[in-house]
């Protein structure tokens, strides 16, 4: 067999992209950085400044800002004037990278990418001999999937998300029974329950880390409606009038269990809100997705990987709506209401009822 001739246009075209890719990986890695250190919102409230300036408005080290700041500047992320060496944040671009900006904060989520980085080994391990990389492996997981949620459930949990469910919001005033599954720290209910203090949350999580924190948390903020508990999402204690689980499903090891044990754990007339990715159980659909590339990344070294690690299903991004319309109809919900967030192709909502 003769291998065709490559079209040059084309090969330089492509280079030029896996250039782009090796760059933007770095950026990746230098926002992360600022956004863990916090340089951007330091330099949100600072005028240009030079690399002392920032630094010790930050309290950090001059020589590790300087070469931080160069890279954000070559990177189109900072703007530099040569003349006074001073550097500033434009507006535009602190939208989206300080914590004033709550949902639109994409600094926040690039510490994802150092984390599938000190997998990554392991990962490529997992290629050759099969399993996966247990959830043990991802220490640090638990923590920048709080601060990520946290984000998007303090500005839109209460006023935007539970009014998807119709009457939702009005029979929480009146006080029920909720349960959120696969909590982990526990945010989503700490917020429902002080936004609805008639009504009594309980999370669960495998977790007994994430578990420890919730209830602290719960207990500094005084919140006596609120219990956390440390279980197995397929063997659900109680009966719920709503339960809850956000961007857990696709990453268990058992999810049709798990669909089947809310199934099980919900009264008559009770309603399940899952949040879940928004991507579709088709390959070809996903071509063009706006996070595309980061949600098969993270599958890769995160929710497929710990999911096979157990003997579990993987779903990783086979997970979509397709899918979580079936598994949904096969745990027994009969009318299942998908539902979405302007502004937001990361998540969609599955409003399901017996």
């Amino acid at each position: 067999m003769t291998t065709p001739e490559p079209d040059r246009s084309r090969q330089e075209a492509f280079a030029g992209h896996m250039v782009d890719i090796l760059n933007k990986g770095a950026l990746a890695l230098l926002v992360s950085v600022g956004h863990q250190t916090g340089l951007f919102d330091t330099m949100r409230a600072l005028p240009p400044a030079t690399s002392t300036g920032i630094a010790r408005a930050a309290h950090l080290d001059e020589r590790y800002v300087r070469e931080w700041l160069g890279g954000m500047v070559v990177g189109g992320i900072l703007e530099y004037d040569p003349a006074d060496a001073t550097y500033r944040l434009p507006p535009e671009h602190a939208a989206s990278l300080t914590t004033a900006g709550g949902p639109d904060n994409l600094a926040g989520m690039m510490p994802y990418i150092a984390l599938m980085g000190e997998v990554e080994q392991r990962v490529v391990a997992a290629f050759r001999d099969g399993g996966g990389v247990p959830y043990t492996a991802y220490p640090r997981f638990q923590e920048l999937q709080a601060q990520e949620t946290a984000r998007v459930y303090d500005a839109a949990l209460v006023d935007t998300i539970v009014p998807l469910a119709p009457g939702l919001a009005e029979r929480l005033r009146e006080g029920v029974d909720v349960l959120d599954v696969g909590t982990g720290r526990g945010h989503a209910p700490l917020v429902l329950a002080e936004a609805f203090p008639r009504s009594r949350f309980h999370g669960l999580d495998q977790s007994e880390d994430a578990i420890a924190f919730a209830r602290h948390e719960a207990e500094r903020r005084s919140l006596d409606n609120l219990r956390y508990v440390v279980g197995d999402s397929t063997q659900i204690p109680g009966r719920y009038d709503v339960v809850t689980a956000f961007d857990v499903i696709h990453d268990l090891a058992r999810p049709q269990e798990t669909l089947d044990a809310v199934a099980g754990a919900l009264r008559d007339g009770g309603v399940f809100l899952m949040g879940d990715i928004a991507a579709s159980s088709n390959l070809e659909d996903n071509i063009g997705h706006p996070f595309g590339p980061t949600l098969f990344g993270v599958s890769v070294f995160y929710c497929m990987t710990t999911s096979l690690s157990t003997g579990g299903a993987g779903l990783g991004t086979v997970w979509g709506e397709q899918t979580a319309r079936r598994m949904l109809g096969e745990a027994g919900f009969t009318d299942v209401e998908v539902r979405s967030v302007e502004g937001d192709p990361l998540n969609v909502y599955y409003v399901a009822k017996l």
